[in-house]
C-alpha cells in the first residue's frame, strides 16, 4: 500500500490517525485512550470497540464517523480519489472546516 492510499478523501493522513494505528497494531490500550480522548473532544460517548479503522480509502473496517462521512460519500459519488481531484475544492462548504482547521490537508490533497 502506498502512502497516497493512506490519505483520506478529505486529506487527513490516516497513518497519523489514532484509530488507524490502534487497528493495525491491535492495541487495546490505544483504543481505550483514543475513545476517551475523542469522547471528550467531540462531546459524545465513543466506546473503545468503535476505535477500529483500516483507513478511509482502503478495504476493511471504518471508524463509524469515517464510514458515514459526507466528504467521503461525495468523493465516492463523484468517482474521485480525494477532494484534491475536484475543481470545487477551494469553494466547497463540505470540506471547508477541515481545510481551515487541520494543518497539512490541502498539501496532502494537492501533492
Amino acid at each position: 500500500m502506498t502512502m497516497k492510499q493512506l490519505i483520506a478523501c478529505c486529506g487527513i493522513d490516516c497513518e497519523c490517525c489514532d484509530a488507524y494505528i490502534a487497528t493495525i497494531e491491535n492495541d487495546t490500550i490505544r483504543r481505550e485512550e483514543t475513545a476517551q480522548k475523542w469522547s471528550e473532544m467531540f462531546g459524545a460517548t465513543i466506546p473503545a470497540e468503535a476505535i477500529d479503522c483500516a483507513g478511509c480509502r482502503t478495504e476493511g473496517v471504518k471508524f463509524s464517523h469515517c464510514a458515514d462521512c459526507e466528504i467521503r460519500k461525495c468523493v465516492i459519488e463523484k468517482g474521485f480519489d480525494t477532494c484534491g481531484d475536484c475543481e470545487e475544492l477551494d469553494t466547497c462548504q463540505t470540506i471547508s472546516q477541515i481545510l481551515q482547521n487541520v494543518p497539512g490537508v490541502k498539501e496532502n490533497l494537492c501533492s
